[in-house]
Formats: structure tokens, sequence, C-alpha cells
């Protein structure tokens, strides 16, 4: 259905989407044109050099050099968000491994990150489900990343983040090693095509904890539902009534159960089993070292950073950036 056609407005969703789409590619456009504008000005730049053999102008061409360089490489990456649901809100959930608090500590470190990161690209953060650690931190958390490409980018962090630290909840002062894994899905608001027989589900409902509404610990308005055949499980429980969460995370089951769909197709298709299994609880994709040195390193793609407090405040792009690109590679 095009915009001009009659109908289109009747479905608010569907044309909320479109205007997003459209706005997204003037942005490009206008980034596109504001890169030829700032081509030809260092050109310029350059040329003035060279006729008055000044060598001051170089630092200031330099300097317009590297915006130049980061803003195309910008525009690059974006070329590489073509999935089929990359422009899609992102669903994460982040779940504390063996530990104990070092562990719902680390998993609270790491939503603040990423809620840092949506911050900085203009992404709003709706929390979909939450429970807090016995003494600290969370053990576990479902939210939604909302804005264009969301999903495109985040689906680069869904792994095993590892953490190795001198633990503040260590008397000794020991260094301590902590899991937290992180799955990512698309926000899919179309209905999809997903057979689920309901003798697969169990459907359990309870008091809603965390963050919240009025309504919250009130009633037992939240909701988990398992797919007992994959293991799945999804919970919401940010919505107001029991029927609006279970609406919300059947809507997630079905994506989630979308991608297993995909992912085994992908092993069938290029063999290539290791694939899940590199993603698997066990297996850290990236590691975030704060003692004895700082280091954060991506074990795929071997990109770095040695400031790990501004990566853990949200500087996730070069990671993210050096996913995309090394798979746009692999692939």
């Amino acid at each position: 259905m095009e915009m001009g056609e009659p109908g289109f407005w009747d479905n608010p969703d569907r044309a909320n989407q479109q205007m997003k789409e459209l706005k997204n590619l003037k942005d490009t456009a206008e980034q596109y044109h504001k890169l030829e504008s700032q081509y030809e000005d260092i050109l310029m730049l350059i040329e003035m050099g060279n006729e008055e053999n000044d060598p001051e102008m170089i630092p200031e061409i330099r300097a317009e050099m590297n915006e130049f360089m980061t803003e195309l490489d910008e525009l690059r990456i974006g070329t590489l968000l073509c999935g089929e649901y990359d422009k899609n809100n992102a669903i994460l959930r982040l779940n504390a491994g063996a530990g104990g608090t070092e562990s719902c500590d680390w998993c609270s470190m790491l939503y603040r990150m990423y809620t840092r990161w949506a911050e900085r690209k203009g992404f709003t953060v709706e929390v979909l489900d939450y429970l807090d650690g016995d003494e600290a931190g969370i053990k576990s958390v479902t939210f939604q990343v909302n804005g264009i490409n969301a999903y495109g980018y985040l689906k680069a962090e869904k792994g095993v983040h590892r953490l190795v630290r001198i633990s503040p909840f260590n008397a000794q002062g020991k260094r301590q090693t902590s899991f937290v894994s992180l799955d990512v899905m698309p926000d899919i608001e179309e209905d999809l095509n997903v057979d689920i027989d309901e003798k697969d589900l169990r459907i359990d409902t309870y008091r809603s904890s965390g963050a919240g509404g009025q309504h919250i610990n009130k009633t037992s308005s939240a909701v988990r539902i398992t797919h007992i055949p994959t293991g799945t499980v999804v919970t919401c429980q940010n919505e107001r009534s029991q029927f609006q969460n279970k609406d919300k995370a059947m809507q997630m089951l079905k994506a989630k159960l979308y991608l297993l769909k995909q992912e085994a197709n992908v092993e069938k298709l290029s063999d290539i089993r290791g694939e899940i299994k590199d993603i698997a609880w066990g297996s850290q994709i990236r590691s975030y070292v704060l003692q004895p040195y700082t280091m954060v390193k991506d074990h795929r793609t071997d990109v770095e950073s040695s400031n790990a407090d501004a990566v853990l405040d949200g500087a996730l792009d070069p990671f993210i950036n050096g996913y995309l690109k090394w798979n746009s590679v692999k692939k």
C-alpha cells in the first residue's frame, strides 16, 4: 500500500512507519550532499595550501579530512543495514549468568551501557520486563530500543559478554570473571506466519516487579510464555493489563521462533554449524577487562579499546560498525 492510496491513513502504524522511512531517506540524502560539499571544500583548501605554500594550513586540512572520513564511514555503515528487519526497533534481553551478585551487577552495568548508547543515537528505551537481583543489580531485563535501524545495529551485540575485574562484592579483593548473555530480536509488528500449537506453550502469570507504573505489584498482570519444544521464554510486564502483556509476549515469541527457523535454514544451506554455537552461553563475543589493565576486545572482529569507561558509558559504535563490516565480508 502506497502513501497516496485510499485507506493508507486508516492504518496509523503503517503510516507512521512509512513517514519514518521517508525521513530516514531524506536524512541520508542530506548527509550525502553534505559530504559532497565537504569534499569540494577540502580540495579547495589543498589547492590554496599548494598555491600559497603555507604549511600552517596542514592541521586545518587534516582536521577536515578526519571529520570527512568519519562521516563517510558512518554513511557507508548505513548501506550495510539491508537485512529484512534491520530498520525495525530492537528487543533486547539480558540474563545474568552464574556468579550471584557479581553477575547481577554486571547485568545492570550492561543495561546502563545500552541505554546510554540508545540516548546517544536519539533512540528511546522501553522496559518490557525486569527482575531485580537478590542483593544488588539485575537478574534479567527485557527492553525495547525504538529508532530507525535499531535492530540493524544491535544485532551485532547478540551473545555472551564477559567481565573481568576486582569485585566490589569480594572481601578478599580477588579478581572475578562474570558472564551475561544478551539476546536480540527485531520488534516485528506485522503478524508473522508462524504456526504455534497451544499445547506447546506454558503460560504463567505473576506480579510485576521493578520500574513501572502504579499498577506494579498490585495484580498478577505480568506474563511469561515458554515454548516447550525449543525452550524459548519470553516475558512482558510493562502493559497495564494481563491481556496486553500476553499479546506483546506472543508477538515476541513469534519473532523469536521466526529467527530460530531462519538460523536453522542458514545452517543447513551453508553448513556453518559453528555459527549458532559461537553465540551460545559460555563462548563470549566480547571481553571487558577492568583489572589489572583496562581493555575491551571483541573476539569476532578484534576491534578493541583501552578506554573501558567510555565503552561502558555507551561508546559502542566502533564495535558495532566493526561487526557490520566483518559480517558483510564474511557473507
